[in-house]
């Protein structure tokens, strides 16, 4: 952007060189509007040109999550393309129960608003293409219907049979050592989100975990109320398969109850404690050694990590579900033979 600036010109001693000045200034003035045109048209295809490479550029993770993942030799589901306006953070890497209240060093930009939004690295943004006919007809049912999959459209698509749930969780009482719910994240089967909501604690916060939950003052400005997030999310899970990570410290935040028999928790799966030589697996290192996929380097993301617990569902869906059906048959076989063995059978 070129600015003008208008000179005085000197008076004309014999009347004759005025003319030419005023062809001079003329001409001036031409060239700087040439100019001026020329650096703004230039400045317009630069801002265009920046926006399209800013569009059309994937993320690594994603990257990643396309080398890892192979779709099933089924026909794959459509994904249409949609903008990813997206900019949200949120375990960490040691064995421990209490991850989600783990403090990692950095801290991101979020967006204001009782509706979250995701992290701008969202590492599995598309992975919707890789889901058997079988398993989606379990998922949601025998309607026969082809599914649009839009990720960016949040509370918008069918809830399903199964859902992937994560909390972030800011801190209450003296020095912040007591966690209350500060954000949820509901996920379906495909990792789309259902809900995702910034909660107002019912105590005053005084840690905001920031580095870890991603959650500052300004975000929780707008947030719901407990009851409402607690209302909405108890409609959400009713009589659907959850799956979470330590999915009892997301249930206790939200002051909710769920059957045992409708819970998969990642961190309580035997062959993921196995990776962990018994303990508690972080998601964190599920994550990278099941998935190949590395999550968590700043703040958590509640979306991010929900997708992660529903993908590794799935990818052991079949031998976690056959598991589950074989204890609980052994467990019927058991409660028989203790009612056979009772006085007055």
């Amino acid at each position: 952007m070129s600015v003008k600036t208008q000179q005085k010109s000197a008076p004309a001693k014999g009347g004759k060189k005025r003319p030419q000045s005023k062809a001079r200034t003329s001409s001036h003035s031409k060239k700087t509007k040439t100019v001026t045109v020329k650096v703004q048209k230039t400045v317009q295809e630069k801002i265009i040109s920046s926006s399209v490479v800013a569009r059309a550029a994937p993320s690594s993770n994603w990257k990643q999550l396309q080398s890892k993942i192979k779709p099933a030799p089924r026909k794959s589901i459509p994904v249409t393309k949609a903008s990813l306006k997206r900019s949200h953070g949120e375990l960490s890497d040691d064995d421990s129960d209490s991850e989600k209240d783990a403090d990692t060093p950095s801290e991101k930009k979020v967006a204001t608003g009782a509706v979250g939004t995701e992290t701008k690295h969202d590492s599995t943004q598309l992975w919707f293409d890789d889901i058997s006919k079988e398993d989606l007809d379990k998922a949601y049912g025998k309607s026969g219907k082809k599914i649009d999959f839009d990720p960016t459209g949040t509370g918008k698509h069918k809830i399903g049979k199964y859902i992937g749930i994560d909390c972030e969780m800011v801190g209450v009482g003296p020095d912040g050592e007591q966690s209350a719910l500060a954000r949820v994240s509901i996920v379906n089967f495909h990792g789309i989100t259902i809900l995702d909501l910034y909660v107002k604690p019912m105590e005053r916060v005084t840690d905001f975990r920031t580095a870890v939950s991603g959650i500052t003052p300004r975000l929780l400005s707008k947030a719901i109320d407990f009851q409402d997030a607690q209302r909405q999310v108890a409609e959400v899970i009713m009589d659907k398969i959850v799956v979470g990570h330590a999915v009892h410290n997301d249930f206790k935040a939200l002051l909710l109850d769920h059957p045992q028999r409708l819970i998969r928790d990642t961190s309580r799966y035997k062959p993921f404690r196995e990776m962990a030589k018994g303990k508690t697996p972080s998601l964190k290192k599920l994550a990278l050694e099941i998935l190949g996929i590395k999550i968590q380097d700043g703040s958590h993301s509640s979306v991010e990590d929900a997708r992660i617990t529903i993908l590794l569902y799935r990818k052991h869906k079949d031998a976690w579900d056959s598991s589950l059906a074989l204890l609980a048959k052994k467990k019927a076989q058991k409660a028989a033979k203790a009612q056979k063995k009772a006085p007055g059978s």
